[in-house]
């Protein structure tokens, strides 16, 4: 692991000499927001020994270096999953890629489905914690006894200053707790209630992985999901892709402005 992530490093660092503070993944149908970096270099995931290549429809597989809201940035165009049949350790390995090019602070964006009655397609919502139902960690075997009193993954000072963020910005977001299931398929109609009654406000299948290495990694991390599908188990319909990346288009501009202001704070 450790000659794969200097190598790694050793590449990038070959073209990219800055150092950068933020990391943003983006998630299904979130790539909207690399209209608005002031790009510097863009090195394709294939480009990249030991990186992981993106499987999934709507993840382009790009690593982009730049500007956003004055800040340097790098932003991942495209996720890896656990359903791809990448490990843990495969999936989070960009974190630890990031963190040896300087990041301080990770964004991790998401789609998601909604359990919360509350909640609906096309709402924002700010992480406050997680439930990993991927029956797996990315820490196993990793200095274990280290990682035994990690509980609170998400900063409260960036949780506090997304949300004054969207009020000043008239943005309507929620907060709440995100559920990660293994995939690919989706949940049964006895899953989701099971997931509510645990304590679920939204189910996805991504993101829990990377804020536990970032956490692991001393990483600032703040999560925010776009509700892209909803499942309410009296009313539920079959999540099409199609549907989900057109909630994702309709909400991506509250979710671009909102990451764009936010860093504008940092």
């Amino acid at each position: 692991m450790k000659s794969n992530i200097k190598a790694t490093k050793d590449c990038i660092r070959n073209i990219v000499k800055d150092k950068h503070d933020v990391g943003i993944i983006l998630g299904t149908g979130l790539g909207g927001l690399v209209k608005f970096i002031k790009i510097e270099h863009i090195i394709d995931y294939s480009d990249i020994p030991n990186f992981p290549v993106s499987t999934v429809e709507s993840h382009h597989g790009k690593l982009i270096f730049g500007k956003l809201s004055g800040k340097k940035i790098i932003a991942m165009q495209g996720r890896f999953h656990f359903y791809e049949g990448y490990s843990h350790e495969r999936v989070t390995f960009p974190l630890h890629i990031m963190k040896e090019l300087g990041i301080k602070l990770l964004i991790a964006s998401n789609a998601c489905g909604a359990l919360n009655p509350e909640f609906r397609k096309t709402d924002l919502m700010i992480l406050t914690s997680h439930i990993n139902l991927h029956y797996t960690s990315p820490l196993i075997g990793s200095n274990y006894k280290d990682n035994a009193r990690m509980t609170h993954y998400y900063s409260t000072r960036l949780i506090d200053l997304a949300e004054k963020t969207a009020v000043e910005n008239n943005i309507d977001i929620k907060k709440g707790v995100y559920a990660s299931v293994q995939g690919p398929a989706l949940e049964t109609k006895s899953e989701y209630r099971m997931i509510r009654k645990f304590g679920g406000d939204v189910v996805g299948m991504s993101t829990i992985p990377e804020v536990i290495v970032a956490h692991k990694l001393g990483i600032e991390s703040l999560g925010i999901s776009i509700i892209t599908d909803e499942g309410f188990p009296d009313t539920i319909e079959v999540a099409m892709l199609e549907n989900i990346l057109m909630s994702a288009s309709i909400a991506e501009p509250k979710m671009t402005l909102l990451i764009k202001k936010l860093i504008e704070k940092l």
